[in-house]
């Protein structure tokens, strides 16, 4: 809830009344993953996202604010899991198919670690991030920069040596497309797309297509750039 560039936007509405968050779990509903968790902040600005969630029947977990890393690897612990798949609250229009792509990647390639969001080919607004419990314990035990600790994965790309990582790439690049939420251009693109495509759960091919056939759309929040949350972090290591 505290987003520096845009607080509350998981709770913004979307479409027929319809949260944020709770459009990206009725997304993740149409994909292969067991257990969907919200892991959220113990701070108490967070009460409210808490609260809705257990309204609506979405587990969640409670940790570190600033400690995104903690948050995780305490998550993972209680659930016993031994991969996590990591999408932000920032992507309420996540792909299905993508979130399955990844899954059968990252078991074939047998890495500690998956992720579409360096070398990109994928649209912003489709990250997904795949590891083992046994990499994240890793990370959780050794990271010591703020942007490690805050964004969860960096650990693992900064050290390739010591993980095993496959990048997940696809043959067409559509990086050039933004559907994140991140501004409030953002969220006016988002709620311009979801007024115009009714199938659900929406899918990627059906945004790049009314994409590139409005422009003007496009062209909405083009000029934001990216990663703005990640760079302010590593300048403050």
């Amino acid at each position: 809830m505290g987003s520096e560039r845009l607080p509350g936007k998981v709770l913004f509405d979307l479409i027929d009344g319809k949260k944020s968050i709770e459009f990206l779990i009725d997304q993740l509903k149409s994909s292969n993953l067991e257990q969907k968790i919200v892991a959220i902040p113990n701070d108490s600005m967070d009460d409210i996202l808490f609260n809705f969630l257990n309204n609506s029947k979405i587990l969640c977990y409670r940790g570190s604010e600033l400690d995104v890393l903690d948050r995780y690897y305490n998550c993972a612990k209680k659930f016993c899991f031994k991969h996590i798949m990591r999408i932000t609250g920032d992507n309420p229009l996540i792909d299905p198919d993508i979130v399955n792509d990844a899954i059968k990647q990252y078991h074939d390639s047998n890495c500690d670690y998956l992720t579409n969001s360096i070398d990109r080919t994928f649209p912003n607004g489709t990250e997904v991030e795949i590891f083992s419990f046994d990499a994240l314990e890793i990370a959780w035990k050794f990271a010591k920069k703020k942007s490690e600790r805050e964004h969860v994965t960096p650990y693992f790309y900064n050290n390739p040596d010591k993980f095993k990582i496959h990048y997940f790439k696809q043959q067409q690049d559509q990086s050039k497309f933004r559907y994140t939420i991140d501004m409030n251009e953002d969220y006016e693109l988002v709620v311009k797309i979801l007024s115009r495509i009714k199938k659900r759960p929406i899918k990627t091919s059906d945004i790049i297509e009314l994409l590139k056939n409005e422009p003007k759309l496009f062209e909405l929040n083009s000029h934001i750039i990216p990663n703005q949350g990640y760079i302010k972090s590593i300048n403050e290591d």
